[in-house]
């Protein structure tokens, strides 16, 4: 089974994630592949500095990930450019590691952009963990030390909550605690398991 797992910045998604892989799922953590097809060398990181400039290397020749999101974030033609780099090494890279699965597993597509991306069309199911937008900048701004400008930001160069919803088969609503997702995550394993 293919299942997309999807969900705004600070929803809460890498915990529903987490859950899915301790109940057995095969997780394609999408942040992850995200940097592996970035690493000194790839022909990613070489495409991203053409475009963008050396400006976005650090010495060491990584990806400076926070100067990357400077740029992009404050301009969607510049995050276009990137997705166009980033978005086709992802999906094959993606599609390697489901085969290496194999065709009895459970994967589950753990990707913020899974419906930006379309990707959603090509799943079983989709699942959107969900919040409010006022949660999501609250958590970006206490956990990660975002400013509530560069917070809406961010959020706003994703998919609109409601365009999300649109696309989902279940939705995980995550304005409670950690436990509380972790038993809707468990609540939905127990229905896809009898479907």
């Amino acid at each position: 089974m293919r299942l997309g797992l999807t969900g705004g910045i600070g929803s809460g998604k890498s915990t529903a994630s987490t859950r899915l892989r301790e109940l057995g799922a095969t997780v394609l953590d999408y942040d992850q592949l995200a940097r592996d097809v970035v690493e000194p060398g790839s022909a990613g990181l070489a495409a991203i500095a053409d475009r963008f400039g050396a400006e976005i290397l650090r010495a060491d020749g990584t990806l400076d990930r926070p100067a990357l999101g400077a740029i992009v974030f404050a301009d969607p033609a510049a995050l276009k450019d990137l997705e166009g780099i980033t978005h086709p090494a992802i999906r094959e890279r993606a599609a390697l590691l489901e085969r290496e699965a194999g065709p009895d597993a459970v994967v589950v597509h753990d990707n913020a952009l899974l419906v930006d991306m379309g990707a959603h069309r090509a799943m079983d199911t989709v699942v959107v963990v969900d919040v409010p937008v006022e949660t999501q900048v609250q958590r970006l701004v206490e956990r990660r030390g975002l400013t509530e400008a560069d917070a809406r930001a961010r959020i706003g160069a994703q998919l609109s909550r409601e365009e999300r919803l649109a696309a989902a088969d279940h939705v995980l609503d995550n304005s409670g605690t950690p436990d509380d997702l972790r038993a809707a995550v468990d609540a939905l394993w127990e229905t896809l398991a009898r479907s």
